[in-house]
C-alpha cells in the first residue's frame, strides 16, 4: 500500500470519531433550532386559529339572528364567506405541521371534523330547523377545539418555559373572547324568548365569570405589557357603553322582558369583540415574534456550531493534507534519491572508480567528498534523519569503492612493475643463452639451452599478461602489416605443447594491421594454450581461418570433453564484457583474452562443437585487418614453420620494462632468432617442419621461442650475432630483396659466414670479456647432427612433465 493511501486511512480513523462525536455535539442544538421552527409553525397556526375562531363567533351570532328573526340571510352570508376564507387560511397553515402535541393534534383532527360538518349545519340555518341552543352548541365547540388547540402547543417539546406561559396566556385572552361572545349569543335567546329563564340567567353569569378568570389567568401568565394593552383597549367610550348594557341586562331578573334593544346589544356587543381582537392581535404578534426570535437565535447558535465544527473539520483536514503532502514529498524525494543512486548514481560512480586511473591522485576521502550528497532531503525530523543516513551510507560506499580501486591501482603498479623486472631478467637471461648457444656444441649441454630457450618465451608470456592485467600494452611497434598465418605461427610457438597445433584451412589474402598483430598473436597464444591443455595429449588441435564480409574468422578448435551450457555462457559473458580489476588469479587468460580483444574491438566466443570438445571463434574487425595482401609465403596445412632464408627486419620499439631498446632493422641480425617476421626478437622454426622437432633445423637456429609475440621482449636488443666486416664497425646489410607483400627479404649465407662467437654488434660486451670471441670453427654433419638431437631433447625436456616446472600461467579452463 502507497504512503498516501496510509496516511489517508491515519487521517480518516480520527476525523470519522471527530465527525461523529461532532454530529453528538451538535444534535442538542440543531434539534432545539429544529423545535423552535416547528413551534413557530404552530405559532403561525394558532394566530390563523384565533382569527378562525373570531370568524365562527362572528358567525355563530349572525345566525343566532337569522334564526331569531334578529337578522337577515345576507348579513349571514357575508359572515359565512369570512370564515370560509378563514378556514382555507388555516388549513394552509395547520398542513404544515409536524410534530404537534397529542392534545393539539386531537384538537386538530376535531376541527377538521367539524369543518367537514359545517355545510350541513349551515343549511339548518337558513332554512330555519336548527334551534338556537343546538346552533349555539355546535359553534361553541369548534371554538373550543381552536382554544385548545392554542393552550396545546404550549406543551410542544422543547418550548421555553417562558414561551409556554405566553402562549397559554394568549389562549386565555381567546377564551376571555369566547366567553365575551357567548354572554352576545344568550342575550339574543333571551331577547328572543321574553326574557331570561334560570338556565340562561346562569349561562350569562357564568360567561361573565369566564371572562373574569380569562383574563385573571392572561395578567398571571403574560407579561404586564400585555394586562396594559388590554385595559387601555377596554377603557374606551364603546367599552364602557358594553359593560354598561351588560351590567343593565345582568340586573334584569328571571322571566323579566330585557330592556336593551337587540339592535343596541348587538352593536355593542360586536364592538367590544372588536375590541378584544384588536388586543388578541396584538398578544398573538408579540408571542409569534418572541418564537420567531427564539427560533433565529437557536438556528444562528446551531449554524454558528455546525459552522464551527465544520470549519474546524476542514481545517485539520486541510493542514492534515498540506503536512501529508509535505512528508509524502519528501518520501518519494528520497525514495527518487534512494532509486536514482541505486540504479544509477552509485553503479556510475562504481563503474567510474573500477577503471585505471579513476581517482587520478585523489584520497578515498576526497572522492567520497566530490560525488556530494544524493538526497537533499535533510532536516530535524525522522525523514531528514533517514536522508542524511542515506547521505552517510553513500558516503561510506562511495570511499569503500575508492579505497578499493586505490588498493587495485597499488595492486596493478606492483603486478606492473614485478612484470617489467622480470622483462628485464629474462632479457638478461635470454641475453646469455644466446651468447652461450652461439658456441656450444656439446648435445647435452645444447638440450639443457634449447629447454631454457622454450621456457623463457612462457614466462615473457606471462610477464606480457600481468603487464595486460595492469592496464599496460605490449610496448612493440610494427611498421608493417603482417599475414595472418605467420601471426598464428608466432603464436603458436609461444606456447607449451605447440607441436600440437595443425593449421586447417587458411584463406589467402588476409592479414593483420601492424598496430594490433602483437595482441592478435596475444590472444591467439592465450587460446592455443587452453586448448591444447585440456584436450587429449594425443590429439591435433585445428586452426582455421576464413574471410566473411569484411571480417575475418579464426576458429580453434580441440577435442576435450568440452564445457557445458552454464559454464560456456559465464566464459562467453566474461570474454564479452572484461573486468576492470586484477581478476581471478585462476582465470588470468580469460581476463588478458577479454581485455585485449576490448581495445580492438574483437569478439571471441566458446562454442559447442559438434562432436567432442570446444570451438573458439575469433572475430576480427576490419580495422584490425589487412585484406587483400600478399603473403610471401604461407605455411602448408597441417604444420607450422617458416623458410630458413626468410629474413624480416627488426623495427625500432620503444623502451620496455626493462629500459633497453631493439636494434635497428637489419642491423647485426643473425638467422634464427632476429628474424622473426613479427619483429619480437626470436625467430621462426623451420620452414615446414612440424613444431616439436620433427624436422631438423640447421645450425645456430634457436628453438620454439624464436617466432612470434612475447616471445621476446622489447628491451631484447641483444639476441644478434654481428657479421664479418674487417675493415669497419659499421653493420654489413644482407637484405637481398623485397617480397610480393612488401617484406625485406633476406639472403642466403654460407657456411663460413655464421658469426664469430664473442661480443655482438651493438650490445654491450658482458663483463669479465676482453676481445672478441674468434670465429667458430667449422662443423661436420655429425656435429651438426648431435646439436639437432640436442635441439629435440630440450624441446621434449621442456615439455616433459617430470622435468617441468610448475605451468607458466594459469589461463582459465575452457573445457571440462
Amino acid at each position: 500500500m502507497k504512503i498516501n493511501r496510509r496516511l489517508v486511512l491515519l487521517v480518516t480513523a480520527p476525523l470519522t470519531v471527530a465527525v461523529a462525536f461532532s454530529v453528538l455535539a451538535l444534535a442538542p442544538a440543531t434539534n432545539q433550532a429544529l423545535q423552535a421552527d416547528r413551534l413557530t409553525s404552530m405559532v403561525e397556526a394558532a394566530d390563523g386559529a384565533s382569527e378562525l375562531a373570531n370568524r365562527l363567533q362572528r358567525e355563530r351570532a349572525a345566525a343566532t339572528a337569522l334564526v331569531s328573526e334578529q337578522g337577515d340571510a345576507e348579513a349571514f352570508r357575508l359572515r359565512t364567506n369570512a370564515t370560509d376564507k378563514s378556514i382555507a387560511g388555516f388549513r394552509s397553515l395547520a398542513k404544515g405541521l409536524s410534530s404537534v402535541p397529542g392534545s393539539a393534534q386531537g384538537a386538530l383532527d376535531r376541527i377538521e371534523r367539524f369543518v367537514e360538518e359545517m355545510p350541513g349545519l349551515r343549511a339548518q340555518v337558513r332554512s330555519g330547523s336548527s334551534t338556537v341552543s343546538a346552533l349555539a352548541f355546535g359553534y361553541r365547540i369548534v371554538i373550543a377545539d381552536l382554544n385548545s388547540y392554542r393552550d396545546g402547543i404550549a406543551q410542544a417539546d422543547g418550548v421555553d418555559a417562558e414561551i409556554a406561559d405566553r402562549i397559554r396566556a394568549a389562549a386565555a385572552l381567546s377564551e376571555a373572547a369566547e366567553h365575551t361572545a357567548q354572554q352576545q349569543v344568550t342575550v339574543m335567546r333571551a331577547q328572543a324568548a321574553g326574557g331570561f329563564t334560570t338556565a340562561s340567567q346562569r349561562t350569562f353569569d357564568a360567561g361573565r365569570m369566564g371572562y373574569t378568570e380569562s383574563t385573571g389567568v392572561m395578567f398571571d401568565l403574560g407579561p404586564g405589557e400585555w394586562r396594559t394593552w388590554l385595559e387601555r383597549t377596554l377603557s374606551g367610550a364603546k367599552a364602557l357603553e358594553a359593560r354598561r348594557l351588560e351590567d343593565e341586562i345582568g340586573r334584569t331578573g328571571t322571566g323579566k322582558d330585557l330592556t336593551v334593544a337587540p339592535e343596541e346589544w348587538q352593536k355593542a356587543a360586536n364592538d367590544r369583540q372588536e375590541l378584544l381582537r384588536s388586543v388578541e392581535k396584538r398578544v398573538d404578534a408579540a408571542v409569534l415574534a418572541q418564537v420567531s426570535d427564539a427560533r433565529t437565535t437557536l438556528i444562528w447558535t446551531a449554524g454558528a456550531e455546525v459552522a464551527l465544527v465544520v470549519l474546524t473539520l476542514v481545517g485539520v483536514v486541510v493542514v492534515a493534507i498540506r503536512l501529508g503532502r509535505v512528508m509524502i514529498r519528501r518520501l518519494r524525494d528520497l525514495r527518487n534519491a534512494a532509486h536514482e543512486v541505486a540504479h544509477s548514481g552509485l553503479p556510475a560512480v562504481m563503474n567510474e572508480l573500477s577503471q585505471p586511473g579513476a581517482l587520478r591522485g585523489a584520497t578515498p576521502e576526497e572522492v567520497a567528498r566530490r560525488t556530494g550528497d544524493p538526497v537533499r532531503t535533510t532536516g530535524e525530523d525522522e525523514i531528514g534523519e533517514v536522508g542524511e543516513a542515506f547521505n552517510a551510507v553513500h558516503h561510506e560506499a562511495v570511499r569503500l569503492a575508492a579505497q578499493q580501486a586505490y588498493v587495485h591501482e597499488q595492486l596493478a603498479e606492483t603486478l606492473v612493475g614485478v612484470a617489467r623486472r622480470g622483462a628485464r631478467l629474462t632479457a638478461v637471461m635470454v641475453s646469455e643463452l644466446d651468447t652461450v648457444q652461439r658456441d656450444e656444441a656439446d648435445p647435452v649441454r645444447m638440450k639443457t639451452l634449447f629447454a631454457l630457450d622454450h621456457l623463457a618465451i612462457r614466462m615473457e608470456r606471462n610477464t606480457n599478461n600481468l603487464l595486460v592485467l595492469g592496464g599496460y600494452g605490449n610496448a612493440r611497434v610494427r611498421s608493417a602489416d603482417v599475414g595472418c598465418s605467420t601471426v598464428i605461427v608466432a603464436a603458436a610457438q609461444q606456447i607449451e605443447r605447440f607441436d600440437r597445433v595443425s593449421l586447417g584451412a587458411i584463406e589467402s589474402g588476409i592479414g593483420v594491421t601492424a598496430r594490433a598483430v602483437h595482441d592478435v598473436a596475444h590472444i591467439l597464444a592465450e587460446l592455443l594454450d587452453n586448448a591444447t591443455r585440456y584436450s587429449p595429449p594425443d590429439k591435433q588441435v585445428g586452426v582455421a581461418v576464413w574471410r566473411l564480409w569484411d571480417r575475418a574468422v579464426v576458429q580453434i578448435v580441440d577435442e576435450g570433453v568440452g564445457i557445458t551450457a552454464e559454464r560456456r555462457a559465464v566464459h562467453n559473458a566474461a570474454l564479452l564484457e572484461p573486468q576492470a580489476g586484477i581478476g581471478d588469479v585462476r582465470s588470468m587468460g580469460l581476463h588478458v583474452v577479454a581485455r585485449l580483444a576490448a581495445r580492438h574491438g574483437i569478439v571471441v566466443e566458446l562454442r559447442d562443437s559438434s562432436g567432442p570438445g570446444t570451438i573458439a571463434e575469433v572475430t576480427l574487425p576490419a580495422k584490425v585487418l589487412a585484406l587483400d595482401m600478399e603473403e610471401d609465403r604461407t605455411p602448408p596445412p597441417g604444420a607450422l614453420g617458416n623458410d630458413v632464408g626468410y629474413e624480416a627486419p627488426r623495427p625500432i620499439t620503444p623502451p620496455g620494462p626493462g629500459g633497453h631498446r631493439q636494434q635497428p632493422a637489419g642491423a647485426n641480425a643473425r638467422p634464427g632468432r632476429d628474424s622473426a617476421p613479427i619483429g619480437t626478437g626470436v625467430g621462426l622454426v623451420g620452414a615446414g617442419a612440424p613444431v616439436g622437432g620433427d624436422r631438423e633445423n640447421p645450425p645456430g637456429h634457436a628453438g620454439p621461442r624464436d617466432g612470434g609475440p612475447g616471445g621476446g621482449t622489447p628491451e631484447r636488443g641483444h639476441g644478434t650475432t654481428p657479421a664479418p666486416h674487417p675493415v669497419h664497425d659499421e653493420p654489413v646489410s644482407r637484405v637481398a630483396g623485397v617480397s610480393s607483400s612488401g617484406l625485406p627479404v633476406r639472403q642466403r649465407r654460407a657456411p663460413q659466414q655464421w658469426p664469430a662467437a664473442g661480443k655482438r654488434e651493438g650490445a654491450e660486451q658482458r663483463p669479465g670479456t676482453g676481445a672478441p670471441r674468434p670465429s667458430p670453427r667449422r662443423r661436420d654433419s655429425r656435429q651438426v647432427s648431435d646439436v639437432l638431437a640436442a635441439y629435440a631433447q630440450g624441446i621434449n625436456r621442456s615439455t616433459n612433465h617430470r622435468g617441468r616446472s610448475a605451468p607458466d600461467d594459469n589461463t582459465e579452463r575452457t573445457e571440462k
